[in-house]
């Protein structure tokens, strides 16, 4: 019978994840605070919930990652990263990418950007593990992403595109920026026909978690997340 851990909400604990055989609920409860956030990326959880419950942690079994190098690019998408975007950056403006992330259209799958959600983002790009990828056409932000890197590890939560392949186009960049640096991998977290289609595959939770414990040790290569242009025509 699998056990959902109740965390405290000063003091939080994480269960050990590499432990659990069943279910992708791991913890209730917990805080925001940038320690905590970080904790449980390294431990291959992160939050996921709706305005008006409570703090939920998940750790899916199996898990989409995408390869740094493994990237798959249509004839189209080929087509688009050479001639329709003037400029992609990276953390020119998280800010705003989170906000348009938040407001997408709501889907049954990304309600969870809450007001306090946002907050903590704020807070983890402010204190250096969030960054964005902001991609822009005649100096409009029209799509992006943001994660959270720690170590050689990137963790992706969301993306948001206003004109076809805006979000895809920001994916192979940081892709390019990620492999240059070495790092290898992308957490996709929850499985996804888009990004199966862009070259991302399942691994079992324990092959991830060992993956990401090897990866998050390691430091991050000098500036990797330095504010920077990524492409410009």
């Amino acid at each position: 019978m699998h056990t959902i851990a109740q965390l405290d909400p000063l003091n939080p604990k994480f269960p050990p994840v590499s432990s659990l055989s069943h279910g992708d609920l791991i913890a209730v409860g917990g805080n925001l605070e940038i320690e905590t956030l970080c904790d449980a990326y390294r431990r291959g959880l992160f939050p996921w919930y709706e305005a008006g419950e409570p703090l939920l942690w998940w750790s899916p079994n199996p898990r989409l990652v995408l390869k740094t190098d493994a990237m798959h690019l249509s004839r189209s998408l080929k087509k688009t990263l050479k001639s329709k975007f003037h400029q992609v950056s990276l953390n020119q403006d998280f800010i705003r990418v989170i906000t348009r992330c938040a407001d997408r259209p709501k889907q049954a799958d990304d309600s969870w950007i809450t007001k306090e959600m946002r907050a903590a983002y704020i807070r983890l790009h402010q204190a250096g593990y969030a960054h964005s990828v902001e991609v822009y056409q005649q100096n409009t932000l029209v799509g992006g992403l943001y994660g959270v890197g720690i170590g050689q590890m990137f963790f992706g939560e969301s993306m948001f595109s206003d004109t076809s392949d805006a979000s895809k186009t920001a994916l192979f960049y940081l892709c390019r920026h990620l492999q240059a640096h070495q790092l290898p991998l992308i957490d996709c977290q929850v499985e996804s026909s888009h990004l199966q289609r862009l070259g991302a595959h399942t691994l079992a939770r324990r092959q991830f978690i060992a993956c990401i414990s090897r990866l998050c040790a390691q430091p991050a290569p000098p500036g990797l997340w330095h504010t920077q242009s990524l492409f410009a025509a």
